[in-house]
């Protein structure tokens, strides 16, 4: 497993970020610039903006932590720090937790803090069950994925370190460095849904463990209780919940956040650029600080870079036959505009060489009927498995008679009679005859996502653009 070596490098960044203000200042032998020096209100707009999109996957990580750890023991999908919570059937359409959810694989998450020293992950034999158990920093990306793609599906055990720790394993241990204390773990097993897979699967989760390292091999303590803060808004999704935010809030919080999640190397020209407006990693911000009229246009960023982010969304992937297809997520680098996008659309979406998503570019409203058909020999390439889900405007599942949120090649498609299989999409029923190739839409407006699991490497494969997803049609 590859290590991450830019944690200690990455904490020091925010300083280096400032090295250049502060050396100027102490040859003339002056006080460091106070916020908003020398910015004219456009400025301050741009740079306010910048650092809105720069910050919001790492926002939306701790608003997105603090819903999902509120609880005293594991429950639903929650638990306490360091634990794991198990989903146990697939969310329902009231799920609001996460944006684009999917029906086809049981979550397994867990939210780490590396502050106190590494926690060990073991994974159990799944004797060949699909799974993939993606390990995200607090900005949300993909720092490592074991499961049965990249380390095959029998037992194995990693120490995930932080950014400041040294020492030593024990044999047999991989350690996985963390450029951030704050980890997600998103794991995902694969279930079919019927009882009996429901119970293999469960068994399968059910040997998923963490432990500190120091607990390692010892008798598992009782679990203590975690702390439940009532002020956590457990209502409200969670990307509204970022949304409203005002400037003043979101770039207090997102310093704060600097301080135990490190930036990296590459951020310190936009980190010297946030210093002009007084948003230093581990400062307080004050919003008030600046002259009336900075202030007012650093105050607009929330608006700027929701704006921004909603015409990056047809402009960063690679548009095929009325798919967005991304190949680069969970891996952004210094494209926080990107980043920023997956973190508002598709938190913690996996890397492509584990899951592709294709976005219908597209929205379509129930009155209308449509058609995905892929002719003979050409479904979804995959080594696991593929599906097509229905969102609502919003992105989260849509309520339906049939309670069903997705097809795909685990599910019993009828195939025409040329071979190819068709799929229908709409409001009302096509009929008894097509019902089991329905994908029930809700009468408003409606988007659909193509997952392919562990996609194929070699032609045709959706990865070097041999394969492509069908255009959706209106049916005939």
């Amino acid at each position: 497993m590859r290590r991450n070596r830019l944690g200690f490098a990455g904490r020091l960044a925010a300083i280096l970020a400032l090295a250049v203000l502060l050396a100027a200042c102490a040859e003339k032998k002056a006080p460091a610039p106070k916020a908003g020096a020398g910015l004219d209100p456009a400025e301050a707009r741009a740079i306010a903006t910048e650092a809105y999109l720069y910050g919001y996957p790492l926002v939306t990580m701790e608003m997105t932590r603090r819903v999902m750890t509120n609880v005293a023991a594991p429950e639903n999908g929650h638990a306490p720090m360091n634990e794991f919570a198990h989903v146990r059937r697939y969310p329902p359409a009231g799920f609001r937790d996460v944006t684009m959810p999917n029906a086809d694989t049981l979550y397994s998450t867990a939210w780490l803090d590396l502050s106190a020293g590494p926690m060990v992950l073991s994974l159990p034999d799944t004797h060949g069950r699909y799974y993939v158990m993606p390990i995200l920093s607090a900005w949300t990306g993909v720092i490592a994925s074991p499961g049965a793609r990249t380390t095959g599906t029998g037992p194995q055990t990693y120490a995930i370190t932080g950014p400041d720790w040294r020492g030593s394993l024990p044999s047999g241990m991989s350690e996985i460095k963390s450029p951030t204390n704050l980890v997600w773990i998103l794991g995902r097993t694969s279930c079919t849904g019927s009882p009996s897979d429901y119970e293999a699967a469960h068994a399968v989760q059910n040997k998923y463990l963490l432990v500190p390292l120091p607990a390692w091999g010892k008798p598992a303590p009782p679990a203590a209780p975690g702390r439940v803060d009532p002020a956590v808004d457990m209502n409200t999704p969670v990307r509204d919940q970022v949304d409203a935010l005002p400037a003043g809030p979101y770039f207090r919080l997102l310093a704060k956040l600097l301080r135990d999640n490190p930036p990296t190397p590459e951020d310190a020209p936009l980190l010297a650029r946030m210093a002009r407006l007084g948003i230093v990693p581990g400062q307080d911000f004050d919003l008030g600080a600046l002259p009336p009229e900075l202030a007012l246009a650093a105050a607009g960023a929330p608006a700027a870079g929701q704006a921004r982010m909603a015409s990056a969304a047809r402009s960063t992937a690679e548009t095929i036959n009325g798919w967005s297809v991304d190949l680069k997520m969970g891996v952004y680098d210094s494209d926080y505009g990107r980043r920023a996008l997956t973190a508002r659309r598709a938190l913690a979406a996996n890397r492509p060489q584990d899951e592709v998503y294709a976005v219908s570019t597209g929205w379509y409203r129930g009155e209308g009927k449509y058609v995905l058909r892929f002719p003979s020999g050409q479904l979804p390439p995959v080594n696991a498995f593929w599906s097509l889900t229905l969102y609502d405007g919003e992105f989260f599942f849509a309520a339906n008679p049939l309670n069903r949120f997705s097809l795909g090649s685990r599910d019993a498609l009828k195939h025409d009679e040329d071979g190819s299989v068709t799929i229908h999409v709409q409001h009302e029923s096509p009929g008894p005859d097509r019902e089991a190739n329905w994908l029930p839409a809700p009468e408003k407006e409606f988007n659909l996502v193509l997952r392919l699991y562990w996609p194929k490497s070699a032609p045709p494969s959706i990865l070097d653009g041999s394969w492509a997803p069908p255009e959706i049609e209106l049916a005939r």
